[in-house]
């Protein structure tokens, strides 16, 4: 039976080739809402230093049924980047990747990432401090695992659809880079990798300096080898 990745290669392989860093991208269905995939290319190779991707064997960007599946815009799995092709613009896209890829980070630098669990105390006292807030706003956090550093379908659900996204955002001004990164301890790590390299490192170290230390000192060593 032929893996996913050997399906997705055998559909696309005619298809035309982009690169980021020698990196093959491959284009599987039209960008919507008139975007060049080539301005991604750009924004990415401004922002995010080479050695990122020293992991990632090759981007796919369509639609993909296991996407849609997951209800994600973007995938990381054996080596690859699945992004959608439905982005409303180029900072949309250029986020889901950097997301992606802070997961391909997260894979190769697990030791020095968890090993100490400095990270995993961080996002637990955010977490019972969320929950203080959300019950301050009269919200029923009872039936909620606030201690639990794995993605729950049921929080997520809260946060999503209890609270929203809107509210959430709000109420974690000043606790955590967007409401997102509040979901898991993995999620929590890429949602301040991206605000690392695309969005305002003062704060992401004023809020989360354990995470903005982990993510300088990966940051740091690839510049060593650059």
């Amino acid at each position: 039976m032929k893996s996913l990745v050997e399906y997705v290669q055998q559909r696309v392989k005619k298809l035309r080739e982009h690169k980021i860093f020698g990196k093959p991208i491959f284009i599987k269905d039209h960008l919507h809402s008139g975007l060049d995939i080539q301005d991604v290319i750009n924004v990415l190779s401004a922002k995010i230093p080479k050695f990122l991707f020293h992991k990632i064997d090759v981007l796919y960007v369509g639609e993909f049924d296991f996407l849609v599946n997951k209800e994600v815009n973007a995938l990381y799995l054996d080596s690859a980047i699945y992004v959608t092709n439905l982005q409303d613009n180029i900072r949309d896209m250029v986020d889901d990747i950097v997301h992606e890829l802070a997961h391909s980070i997260e894979e190769n630098y697990g030791h020095e990432i968890y090993s100490d669990g400095n990270l995993e105390l961080e996002f637990s006292g955010k977490r019972k401090t969320l929950e203080r807030i959300l019950r301050a706003n009269k919200y029923d956090t009872s039936k909620h695992d606030f201690l639990s550093l794995q993605w729950n379908t049921h929080l997520d659900n809260f946060f999503y659809k209890i609270v929203g996204y809107p509210m959430m955002n709000n109420l974690v001004n000043g606790l955590f880079a967007s409401a997102y990164g509040a979901t898991s301890l993995r999620e929590y790590f890429a949602n301040g990798f991206e605000e690392y390299y695309l969005g305002d490192r003062k704060y992401l170290f004023e809020i989360s300096p354990k995470l903005f230390q982990k993510i300088d000192m990966i940051d740091q060593i690839g510049e060593q080898y650059s």
